[in-house]
């Protein structure tokens, strides 16, 4: 199980590290740079609230279905051609209730217009990862990972087309929403043909089964409740922050900037949540440890995870001047001051994917376990604090206000899954494992410091601080690269 995980994850990690940090770092960023601060701000804060009620067109189906399908793969032919008209009906309650709450806060009629594209998106987002869980949950993780950059591939195409490709006069922000619409349906149809023919289903047809899906509700509402604790606790701070700043739009835009980099990173993260939560559910259906995937999985993500929040740290204010140069008609201050925010923010909120990446880990586990309801108080815990941090911090802070809430609970949260799992799984409290992390960690930021006097290109300073960093947490065996290498060649079988 070892070897699958590991060969698994690098074929993911491969795949994505080739198309999506040039999505979002490429074309996204471009996207941006092109249209300012204010028009990308509007639209990111009809991205957020479009995220808001996500939930409904999902409600804990996708994971109750990756879990189940992994401990009965023949289940598949069943529930696909039910849970398909689920989710249709489940679109039109997300509709009612994401148009009935923008007009309850008075969006203008240009903003419900692309509000209505970005509806249709997630519509069809959703699809795609219900219909990934069926792929994962049969253990067919490369064709999982063919599918999980698909979408992000036909975007820089298509866009690309209208950035660079001069077929439009002048590129708006509604062109970049048309674009998605199109690369996520054309997804859509993809995977829902991949799935039909991995699944065997034949004579497929849409099933209407309505005591069926009554059924799948009941079974699938705690992990309705921990997506819609979450969903809230992530894209809230987007929202609050265009509509209780006078010029929110233009600190969304600022904090986007920002967010972006954290987004693009923590997606990496989340592979190994797509990796291991068929793998937790499978090896706990049969009653196999899984303490040593749950501590390969942890360290393979957090010594990476830790280098690159606290590298961001360091050097926030050559990436965001990297990365965004002046917008067409911005001052030199005015330039000069959306840096110095917008780095700072970036700072803070790379300290919090520590915590994200580890609840990757963490929540996976006890997801696979169906410890719903700890998983819930934890989220419940954290949302309230996120929001009262956020209405207390923005109008004081802004933009860094925002980050220092996503980065308080997203580490409280960690800590807090961490106490559960121990708990529950009776793990033996290794601290000599943590105090090689605690270690790292010092480490880290004493090589990030250093890195910063020496007298080259930040670019190359980052680089080396990379290198030595992780060099330094093999040197003190936080991570043993020989008996990864091992278990990748050989096999788990070779290493008992």
């Amino acid at each position: 199980m070892y070897q699958k995980f590991l060969k698994n994850l690098f074929i993911l990690l491969a795949l994505n590290l080739l198309i999506k940090p040039f999505w979002l770092l490429g074309v996204d960023r471009s996207v941006q740079n092109t249209v300012g601060a204010t028009e990308y701000g509007f639209y990111f804060a009809l991205l957020n609230f479009s995220f808001l009620f996500n939930m409904l067109l999902d409600l804990g189906i996708t994971n109750f279905n990756n879990r189940n399908i992994a401990q009965n793969p023949l289940l598949v032919n069943k529930h696909l051609p039910n849970l398909l008209s689920l989710k249709i009906l489940l679109f039109g309650l997300y509709l009612v209730f994401s148009f009935v709450t923008a007009f309850v806060i008075e969006y203008t009629a240009e903003q419900m217009f692309l509000l209505v594209l970005l509806a249709v998106n997630q519509f069809f987002m959703g699809m795609v990862l219900y219909l990934r869980s069926n792929l994962s949950g049969l253990q067919l993780f490369r064709t999982d990972g063919f599918i999980s950059v698909l979408d992000r591939l036909l975007m820089i195409i298509l866009i690309g087309v209208l950035l660079w490709g001069q077929v439009v006069a002048e590129f708006r922000i509604s062109y970049f929403v048309y674009a998605q619409t199109v690369a996520h349906l054309l997804t859509f149809v993809i995977t829902l043909v991949i799935v039909i023919n991995k699944s065997g289903v034949l004579n497929f047809r849409i099933n209407w089964d309505l005591p069926f899906m009554f059924i799948i509700l009941k079974k699938s509402f705690p992990y309705a409740l921990l997506f819609i604790l979450m969903t809230i606790a992530l894209r809230a701070d987007g929202v609050i922050l265009e509509r209780l700043l006078p010029n929110g739009a233009h600190y969304s835009g600022i904090y986007a900037s920002a967010f972006r980099l954290l987004d693009a990173s923590v997606q990496f993260a989340f592979l190994f949540a797509v990796l291991l939560l068929p793998m937790f559910s499978r090896m706990l259906s049969l009653n196999q440890p899984v303490g040593m995937l749950a501590k390969i999985s942890f360290t393979l993500l957090i010594a990476p995870t830790i280098t690159l929040a606290i590298g961001s740290f360091f050097y926030a204010q050559e990436i965001m001047t990297l990365l965004y140069p002046p917008y067409p008609g911005e001052t030199l201050a005015q330039f000069n001051d959306r840096i110095l925010l917008s780095s700072t923010t970036l700072g803070v909120l790379m300290i919090g994917m520590i915590g994200t990446a580890t609840s990757y880990i963490l929540g996976t586990l006890l997801t696979a376990n169906g410890n719903l309801k700890i998983l819930n108080g934890i989220a419940i815990i954290g949302l309230i604090v996120n929001l009262v941090l956020n209405f207390c911090l923005i109008p004081l802070l802004t933009t860094e206000g925002a980050a220092i809430a996503s980065m308080v609970t997203q580490l409280m949260v960690a800590i807090l899954q961490g106490i559960a799992v121990v708990y529950i799984f009776k793990f033996p409290v290794n601290f000599l494992f943590l105090g090689k992390l605690l270690l790292f960690v010092a480490g880290v930021i004493v090589i990030g410091f250093l890195s910063m006097q020496l007298p080259w290109s930040w670019l190359i300073n980052i680089i080396l601080m990379a290198i030595f960093s992780l060099s330094f947490g093999a040197a003190i065996r936080l991570f043993q690269l020989r008996k990864l290498y091992q278990l990748i060649v050989q096999g788990d079988d070779k290493q008992k």
